[in-house]
């Protein structure tokens, strides 16, 4: 698909492409589910917006964005979808000064637009499954990144004094890779064993086997897996091979640099209340990516079909922060 093409020049075009790839038999009505087409009809007319249509089974209007994180958007929506493929094809990401230069539209829409969009690409852990299983191979580390917002007292010294420190601490990072599949990064406030274990066990399948380096987090949690096979990375041991199968963790090192270098080289900079949203976005350009033969064209058409069901908000006076 092409920069130029007619669903990001024009917002009729823009509609028509994303009816057809969220109502594929028939627009249904997101406030009541009805899908019956004699009971849903299309208003037509000077006095209605194009793609109004009346559901006759709850009386309630509604266009293709209701209930889609385009919802109550005055931006035009060959925009909207011009910025989800330059954000669903872009490796490293797309930074929102470059989307307010390349859309036309104010830093501040352009940023909000982004966050939008990460929340669409987020994956409902629940529904996609757990990743491995028998005779597939995991891969778990973590990273560290930027530096906390706010100071941050481990449990070990709850309830003493704060030590003094020149540098803040980073934020932390867990990550899961199965090899020639999917991953999942996790940020979590301080890595110990029991969070590492949390995150393991609701997101790899125990029948999997579990390559990770020597840290001492990994080594009672990779008891409950099929296997658990590990490298020395302090004594320079990067990959080793058992059997003719190689025993590493470079995968999962392979993603958070890719991460890395978007928040680095094009990000910059992210408050930790959003690092989660960054997190979304390269977990989902990872798990479609080249490799596994998906263009970008069907990329953005996967990324369309997980708009629904999800909204943003501007947050409210005298709500939360770190929301």
């Amino acid at each position: 698909m092409k920069l130029d093409s007619p669903i990001f020049q024009d917002a009729d075009a823009a509609r028509i492409h994303l009816e057809a790839q969220r109502w594929p038999h028939g627009p249904n009505c997101p406030h009541c589910g009805n899908a019956n087409p004699d009971r849903i009809t299309k208003m037509v007319g000077k006095a209605h917006r194009p793609g109004l249509y009346n559901c006759m089974e709850c009386r309630e209007q509604f266009t293709v964005t209701v209930g889609t994180v385009f919802e109550r958007s005055k931006i035009a929506l060959n925009k909207w979808l011009l910025a989800t493929f330059l954000m669903s094809s872009s490796k490293k990401g797309m930074s929102a000064h470059q989307l307010h230069r390349m859309l036309g539209v104010t830093y501040k829409t352009a940023w909000f637009m982004a966050h939008r969009i990460r929340e669409a690409m987020a994956e409902d852990v629940k529904s996609a499954g757990p990743l491995g299983g028998e005779g597939k191979t995991v891969e778990a580390d973590e990273t560290y990144i930027g530096r906390v917002d706010r100071d941050y007292l481990s449990p070990q010294r709850k309830g003493q004094p704060r030590l003094k420190r020149k540098m803040k601490p980073k934020r932390t990072v867990v990550g899961l890779v199965e090899r020639g599949g999917k991953a999942r990064m996790v940020h979590v406030q301080h890595a110990t064993k029991a969070v590492v274990r949390d995150i393991l066990v609701r997101n790899a399948d125990r029948n999997s086997t579990l390559y990770t380096d020597q840290s001492k987090l990994y080594t009672t949690t990779g008891e409950e897996y099929a296997a658990h096979k590990t490298t020395n990375h302090s004594a320079g041991e990067y990959v080793r091979y058992e059997d003719g199968v190689s025993i590493h963790s470079n995968t999962i090192e392979n993603v958070f640099s890719v991460f890395k270098r978007g928040m680095v080289g094009v990000y910059q900079h992210c408050g930790e209340a959003h690092l989660h949203r960054y997190l979304a976005e390269f977990d989902f350009r990872y798990n479609r990516r080249t490799a596994l033969k998906i263009t970008d064209t069907e990329r953005h058409d996967q990324l369309l079909a997980m708009i629904e069901g999800k909204r943003l908000t501007y947050r409210r006076i005298g709500e939360a922060s770190y929301a």
